[in-house]
């Protein structure tokens, strides 16, 4: 059966599955099926430029979809590393670092900061409101500030 459907359809059969697998690899979690649809559209093209056999595009497809998956895990396993240090979860974290002025006093070591649209507590020396401060460190609710001169 697959002899007829190579030699009525050609390569067209193996674009149409390359294509079939890459828009499943929509509908999958992960990148597996790419690799996979790549190659098929590869044995495509081949066959199209160079008449083989079916057996031969069989073992063709068979051998590119595992170089395919080897070469694309590298490329993946090569790719940037995720940054884990991103503040994604540590929202006070992103802020450690950036300088701003203080919207109120610090008195007795407790303040209000206006970061974005959020107004932060901070504790740090006693200075006025409009005093340039550096962000030094963050825990859950609240900003450790300095003087930046």
């Amino acid at each position: 059966m697959f002899e007829w459907i190579t030699e009525t359809l050609g390569p067209w059969t193996w674009w149409a599955l390359g294509l079939i697998l890459l828009g499943l690899e929509i509908l999958a979690p992960g990148v597996f099926l790419m690799w996979f649809g790549l190659a098929a559209l590869a044995v495509g093209s081949f066959a199209l430029v160079v008449p083989t056999s079916w057996t031969f595009q069989i073992l063709m497809f068979a051998a590119l979809s595992v170089v395919a998956v080897i070469v694309g895990r590298l490329v993946v396993k090569m790719g940037p590393e995720e940054d884990l240090e991103n503040g994604l979860n540590d929202r006070g974290g992103r802020y450690i670092g950036r300088i701003y002025s203080l919207s109120e006093p610090i008195d007795n070591g407790e303040g209000r900061l206006n970061i974005d649209d959020t107004i932060w507590r901070v504790s740090g020396p006693d200075l006025s409101a409009g005093q340039r401060v550096r962000v030094v460190s963050a825990d859950a609710s609240r900003l450790t500030v300095e003087a930046v001169e």
